[in-house]
């Protein structure tokens, strides 16, 4: 039975070099490079003052790993439902009666959205706007914004809420998401804009548009991106090349956004002008629009994650894996709630659930890369 170790990426999630943590626990920096590397194995004093300086429990730096993790299984009361019930559909369980049902939940919102007030004035200067507030306790001050397009953003709020973080999302494209950090308008930014150059994702954008260190950059999942199709492919799309078919409309997403410099990208090296794909012009504002336009038949296919696809039973083409992080502005890194935030990426309980989506591989979750 192998040990896990997470030394490195707590130190690096802490902003502390080798040589910083090796003064503060009293040993060398090799020690901590043989650590990191799994070449030796701490004894119980420095585990401890490890774990102290880094602000974690031994058990989160070094862990037997089980040769397995375990499944469990239930059987359980299918709530009826005018959705197609199909393997790989997310249910929620409630316990009625001593029976177990599962219930597959609407994708789409059809509740009044949550709030807090309502809007009585907008300026047109500045977008300045004067609200009537619902209740005066103002536990709005202690909440956590966060703006992205990730359609599993959810499964982080629910473990968030779990350790007393409020969160609210707002659900921009990558290019929108990293404009209103820069504002200082959000405390989190969610990107996946993959640099056509290099390849590499949300890097060369965020150095391009902040200051050498005044954010930090937190890896959050790798994704599969590619085209979403309905279930069995009846138009035998193959490829991007097939959105030139004159049977074929696609539901593209708005300028800006991850998927559509991906779908831009694609088509350029395919040599198809944008104006020969039917539906180019039609934007579905997010991963999930997209796709459920494709399961509501408006649209033979779009380009968007797996998760969207397993989400609405719909099939799926992979066409990329990329990076989707998180942009955390340096001022914010001490936020209680941001420190929560960095720790439940870490946490096996998150991971599990968000990979169970389909789609994300999280091995890299909360790995620091600026």
């Amino acid at each position: 039975m192998s040990i896990e170790n997470n030394l490195a990426r707590y130190r690096q999630k802490r902003g502390l070099s080798a040589i910083e943590l090796a003064r503060k626990v009293d040993v060398s920096r090799q020690t901590i490079y043989a650590m990191e590397t799994g070449t030796y194995v701490p004894n119980t004093l420095v585990a401890l003052k490890l774990a102290r300086v880094l602000e974690v429990r031994v058990e989160d730096l070094f862990r037997l790993e089980s040769a397995e993790v375990p499944v469990h299984t239930e059987t359980a009361d299918l709530l009826p439902s005018e959705q197609e019930a199909q393997p790989g559909l997310p249910v929620q369980l409630c316990d009625v009666d001593n029976r177990l049902v599962a219930v597959l939940p609407a994708p789409a919102a059809w509740s009044l959205p949550p709030a807090d007030a309502v809007l009585i004035e907008a300026g047109k200067r500045r977008r300045r706007a004067k609200v009537q507030l619902f209740q005066e306790d103002r536990q709005y001050r202690r909440r956590l914004l966060i703006a992205g397009c990730d359609p599993g953003i959810s499964v982080l709020l629910r473990h968030l809420q779990r350790e007393g973080v409020e969160a609210v999302v707002a659900y921009r494209n990558s290019s929108q998401s990293l404009d209103l950090l820069k504002q200082s308008l959000i405390h989190v930014a969610g990107s996946h804009l993959r640099d056509a150059a290099t390849g590499e994702s949300n890097l060369p954008a965020v150095r391009k548009q902040f200051p050498r260190g005044s954010v930090a950059v937190i890896s959050y999942a790798i994704w599969e991106e590619g085209i979403v199709v309905a279930r069995g492919n009846p138009k035998k799309i193959r490829g991007v090349e097939d959105m030139a078919r004159s049977d074929v409309t696609i539901a593209n997403r708005e300028p800006g956004s991850g998927s559509r410099l991906m779908l831009d990208n694609h088509l350029q090296r395919g040599g198809i002008p944008p104006e020969s794909v039917n539906g180019y012009r039609e934007i579905a504002p997010g991963h999930l629009p997209a796709a459920w336009q494709v399961k509501s038949g408006r649209a033979d296919c779009c380009l968007a994650t797996k998760t969207s696809a397993c989400v609405f039973g719909l099939d799926f083409i992979p066409l990329e894996s990329e990076r989707y992080d998180l942009v955390i502005g340096k001022q914010n890194l001490g936020h209680p709630a941001v420190q929560i935030l960095l720790d439940t990426l870490g946490r096996t309980a998150f991971r599990r659930e968000l990979e169970g989506l389909g789609g994300y591989d999280t091995r890299i979750a909360g790995d620091r890369l600026i």
